[in-house]
């Protein structure tokens, strides 16, 4: 039984205290910038153990008027009255209900209350949101705390008040944080190295159960096995060998609106308990009491980058097996802590846009109008902009090591004076300036920025520089020209096109995120017209080119054997698994996101064989998509039906109905063919087997099968289901180039004027090569250390003549790592074929 010690009140003395505080800052002689960094400080649900008090402040400029009796603005409390169980995927938990009036200043909400209940890793806290009457509708409304530290029931839930002083104290990694911190100055701010290779970790599809404490526990046990010297299985080497992972972003996501077999959304309030007006005393009634709320367990698939903003200095709780923020910290004291060496923790960060959930989620002046994406953030309202800097130092005060900013190109304004749109380059320096604090640790984390401007101008991935941020902060890195989406292995131009973007790699590019293999190519892969001149070398099956294209012994040598930069990697290229856009959120444009997903996702990524294992797609064979070509096919005219009827869904059903309904071998149906492209593709599909569900196409049946088709790809695509197809030998091979780079850092530098790096391009063939040397002192007697390679990258087989390419006196060097297979008796004179590939180190006396 959960208890609480005192009555829930606003204490008005220490309420006051607080305002003041407020009120000095105000008062102040710094910007209105700076005023609101200060004050959204204080932001949100503070807990203080020192006397169980808890601070709370909300900014509510939509509230400022007068318009809205104080009578009807009250914080409402839910305190659970039994243990919440957060394994179970659905229960009844009895809550004490409290209301509760705040004070109002401005545009702000204050108080200190007694008697609220803090979460900890053991136990659930109490629960709170703000409730005001809408004037205009006399609707009973809700706002969020945008700045929560728990949201275990996700972003249209209550946030939970949390003891984020006990998860700090208990963190087992302190000494990591100290380790770098000079014993004479207390005050000193570290700044973060940068690691050696990254990573990169989705992590409902790189845990085994989907969760962070899944992948804690793969790496606690990863490392017992490393202490204990046992042999690790494949599928665990693909996880040794880098020295930072970075999650694809861990924040809140938009959340399915439609019902479900519960109700709506994951904290379900009975109608009948529902705060409504009274119409006699135009106020809102509410009485304390105990009441029962359906809690069901979130179960968000997302790929991580459709953010609403709106709480994301919380964790995505559906990344959380036990719902609590602990786990989060657990996965990266883990890390810190790894027996061989610590890996440092990144996380992926996305402030740039906002799905249009965030519409419903945060008040006005948050979002600037619509883009691509969603919405635009209105970064430039000063106050906007203080929360966003507080959403990501609370993030950051989790202990990670660095931060990967998404679309930094997205951060744009109108600036009056000049005239233009431009880019606000001073707020991406103000995420990389932002201090860690962990105890008596202070930090600049290390920090990457994914910034392609002028995209998404035509012709921007050969105009970007690539370097907008390196520019002025040199300390930063960018992602490369060759990591972008558009990379595109698979085809058989791709090298030649980007020779230009290769050598500025091996000049510019120490400061890039360098390889192959990311969440964003591996999806564009899926994107590329089979049609088009496809590198059959690298497979028999799309599958199979997929694959070795962006898990390529040629690539990966070239990458971390020779060229400058930080190589990254993504856990579904090695581990060969399945990936996409995966979202089953989406209840509005679910059925347009997957028709134009699923056709790739088929044709690259899956094959008969695979279809018709029983546990694979499941939940579509149950709809009645048994056959792997019928549904393929079924996708293709679900895309021309889209585009043909601008999204319109009743449209959609009714030519679904005509052509695949018992009037689909009509006169009439088939004159619509002739003239109607979705139509024409549809009547493919009346074949003497054709299955039932296609005579069945409403609505609402196309809305079941997109979310159908993406739980069963989100399923799919984790990456444990395929550690049993993978080769033993391109696994370690892997692991020798990482552990090669991680042993060789001066590979990071760009090549020198003294250094040589090559190609062989013709109709048939690319092949690169190249030789480079460790830098000595002049004086030195030291013979520097040097590199040499040669990498196939497409095409026939040549015979290779390094030595004489390279002028190397070939009995003073020795093979480091070769491609799997590849056998040299005679380094003067060898044959490559597509794909191989061999590193040669100097002998060193």
């Amino acid at each position: 039984m959960v208890t609480t010690k005192l009555k829930i009140q606003l204490l008005e003395e220490e309420t006051h205290k607080l305002i003041e505080w407020v009120e000095q800052i105000e008062h102040s002689d710094h910007t209105v910038f700076e005023k609101a960094q200060k004050v959204a400080t204080r932001l949100g649900a503070h807990y203080r153990p020192e006397d169980g008090l808890t601070e709370i402040g909300f900014w509510t400029p939509e509230l400022e008027s007068d318009i809205i009796q104080p009578k009807n603005i009250y914080l409402e409390v839910f305190t659970p009255k039994k243990d919440i169980d957060p394994t179970l995927p659905t229960q009844r938990v009895v809550f004490r209900r409290d209301y509760v009036q705040l004070e109002k200043r401005g545009e702000y909400f204050w108080g200190v209350i007694a008697g609220l209940k803090a979460g900890t890793k053991e136990s659930f806290g109490s629960f709170y949101w703000l409730r005001y009457l809408d004037w205009e509708t006399n609707e009973v409304k809700a706002i969020g705390d945008c700045l929560a530290y728990s949201l275990p029931y996700g972003v249209y839930a209550p946030a939970e008040v949390y003891n984020l002083h006990s998860l700090q104290a208990n963190r087992q990694d302190m000494a990591y944080f100290l380790r770098d911190k000079s014993e004479e100055n207390s005050d000193e701010i570290v700044y973060v190295h940068p690691p050696h290779n990254i990573l990169q970790l989705h992590v409902n599809t790189a845990s085994p159960d989907g969760s962070l404490a899944g992948l804690t526990e793969l790496y606690q046990r990863i490392g017992k096995k490393l202490v204990q010297k046992e042999k690790l299985t494949p599928a665990e080497q693909n996880y040794i060998g880098y020295d930072a992972v970075q999650l694809l972003p861990v924040e809140p996501t938009v959340e399915y609106r439609g019902k479900h077999e519960l109700g709506h959304g994951f904290f379900m309030i009975d109608d009948k308990d529902l705060d409504e007006m009274d119409a006699e005393s135009e106020g809102i009634e509410h009485e304390p009491g105990n009441i029962k709320i359906t809690l069901k367990k979130p179960d968000t698939q997302n790929w991580g980058y459709d953010i609403v903003i709106f709480g994301s200095s919380a964790t995505n709780p559906s990344v959380l097996r036990t719902l609590r923020p602990d786990e989060v910290i657990e996965f990266i004291e883990t890390l810190h802590n790894f027996p061989t060496g610590p890996i440092k923790v990144i996380y992926d960060l996305v402030y740039g846009h906002a799905d249009n959930q965030g519409l419903d989620l945060l008040n006005g002046r948050f979002m600037k109008g619509p883009n691509m994406y969603g919405q635009d953030v209105n970064h430039q309202n000063p106050v906007v902009r203080a929360i966003l800097l507080e959403m990501q130092r609370r993030k950051n005060n989790t202990g990670v090591d660095g931060i990967r900013v998404d679309g930094a190109q997205d951060f744009k304004f109108f600036n009056p004076i000049s005239g233009e749109v431009e880019y606000d380059d001073q707020y991406l320096q103000e995420m990389g300036n932002i201090i860690q604090e962990i105890g008596l640790s202070k930090r600049h984390l290390f920090a990457i920025f994914e910034d392609g401007r002028p995209w998404p101008t035509e012709g921007w991935e050969e105009m970007s520089t690539y370097r907008n941020i390196i520019d002025f902060n040199p300390r930063a890195f960018q992602w490369g020209p060759l990591i972008f989406a558009h990379n595109t292995p698979c085809l058989k131009s791709f090298w030649e096109r980007k020779w230009r973007r290769v050598c500025e790699v091996m000049q510019l590019g120490e400061n890039w995120i360098t390889g192959c293999g990311n969440h964003d190519t591996l999806r564009r892969g899926t994107q590329v017209d089979p049609n088009l001149d496809i590198n059959w070398n690298l497979g028999k099956t799309l599958p199979e080119v997929l694959n070795n294209a962006y898990d390529n012994p040629s690539i990966g040598l070239l990458t971390y054997g020779f060229s400058p930069g930080l190589p990254m990697d993504f856990i579904n290229c090695t581990m060969r698994a399945p990936w996409g856009f995966l979202r089953n959120t989406d209840d509005r444009y679910g059925v347009k996101v997957v028709s134009e997903e699923a056709g790739g996702f088929l044709d690259w990524q899956i094959i008969p064989e695979t279809y018709n294992y029983p546990d694979v797609f499941p939940r579509i064979k149950a709809m009645g998509f048994t056959k792997l070509g019928e549904l393929r096919q079924f996708v293709t005219a679900l895309v021309d039906a889209l585009a043909e009827s601008n999204y319109d869904l009743d449209e959609v059903a009714h030519i679904c109905q005509r052509h695949l309904g018992h009037d689909g071998e009509s006169e009439e149906a088939k004159n619509e063919a002739k003239v109607r492209k979705s139509a024409a593709e549809l009547q493919k599909l009346n074949g003497p087997d054709k299955s039932q569900v296609l005579t069945e196409l409403s609505v609402a049946k196309l809305k079941e099968f997109a979310k159908a088709f993406m739980e069963d790809a989100h399923e799919l695509s984790n990456v444990w289901l395929h550690q049993e197809t993978l080769n033993a030998d391109q696994v370690a091979y892997n692991l020798a180039l990482r552990r090669f780079r991680q042993a060789n850092p001066w590979l990071q530098r760009n090549l020198k004027e003294s250094d040589r790096f090559n190609q062989i391009q013709d109709p048939e063939k690319t092949l690169f090569y190249g030789v480079r040397y460790t830098t000595v002192e002049e004086d030195s007697e030291t013979e520097p250390y040097g590199v040499a390679m040669i990498t196939h990258m497409r095409g026939e087989p040549m015979t290779v003549k390094i030595g004489e390419w390279l002028d190397l006196d070939l009995d003073q060097w020795q093979i480091a790592i070769a491609s799997p297979g590849l056998k040299i008796d005679d380094l003067k004179a060898f044959e490559l074929h597509d794909s191989q590939a061999v590193l040669l180190e100097k002998k060193m006396l």
